[in-house]
Order: structure tokens, then C-alpha cells, then sequence
């Protein structure tokens, strides 16, 4: 079973996604911020990576830096889910190396849409 990471300040949306990439056959963790994304990378490397920009601590595109020079980080799957839907930031994110964006708020159908278009599922 893949392991998903969803990184996200709001346990509202983190449940919303967990519920979802459960039944799309994803075994899930979570992270309330980007650091602490971060330090469970470190521990066991994700097949995927939900994450969100805006975030206390370490906001996603910090984390996703970060994560990109870590041993092993370039192999997780990453999509960008926020509500920054401007074209700076979607180049932004591309440019740290997301592989694909979407924006809140999000259902089953965009999530494994975007999840079967990176080769997920």
C-alpha cells in the first residue's frame, strides 16, 4: 500500500483527505506544519506528499525546499492543495519541484484525478 503524507494546518482538511486517500487504497500520516513534515520524512519517505502553502512554523514551499535536498526527496510525489491559486504561485511551486497543483476546496473526483495523472494510482 503507498503511504500518503498530508501536511496541512487545518485537522478539518486533514481529515477530509485522509478519509478520501483511504479509499483510494493509501495508507496515511499527517503533519500540522511543514517542519514537522519535515522530521517524518526524515524518518520513513512517503510515496506522496499532499500539502498545503500557508502553514504556521514552515510553510509548504519551505518544506518542499527542504525536502528536495534531503536524501531521498526528490522520489515523492508532490501536489500543492491551497486556496494560493495565482499563476506566481503555481510557477513557484513547479519551479521547487511540485509535481502537480491543486486548489482547495478539493473532492475524491479532483484528488484522484490529479493522484492518476502523476501515476499514483
Amino acid at each position: 500500500m503507498k503511504q500518503c503524507l498530508v501536511v496541512d494546518d487545518s485537522r478539518v482538511i486533514r481529515k477530509v483527505a485522509r478519509q478520501i486517500l483511504t479509499e483510494l487504497a493509501f495508507d496515511i500520516a499527517e503533519a500540522g506544519d511543514g517542519q514537522e513534515a519535515l522530521d517524518q520524512c526524515r524518518k520513513v519517505m512517503p510515496d506522496a506528499i499532499l500539502l498545503d502553502w500557508n502553514m504556521p512554523v514552515m510553510s509548504g514551499i519551505e518544506f518542499l525546499r527542504a525536502l528536495r535536498i534531503e536524501e531521498g526527496g526528490q522520489t515523492p510525489i508532490v501536489v500543492f492543495c491551497t486556496t494560493e491559486n495565482d499563476i506566481s504561485h503555481i510557477t513557484e511551486a513547479i519551479s521547487a519541484g511540485a509535481n502537480e497543483y491543486i486548489m482547495k476546496p478539493f473532492d475524491r473526483e479532483i484528488i484522484e484525478a490529479k493522484f492518476s495523472e502523476v501515476g499514483l494510482m
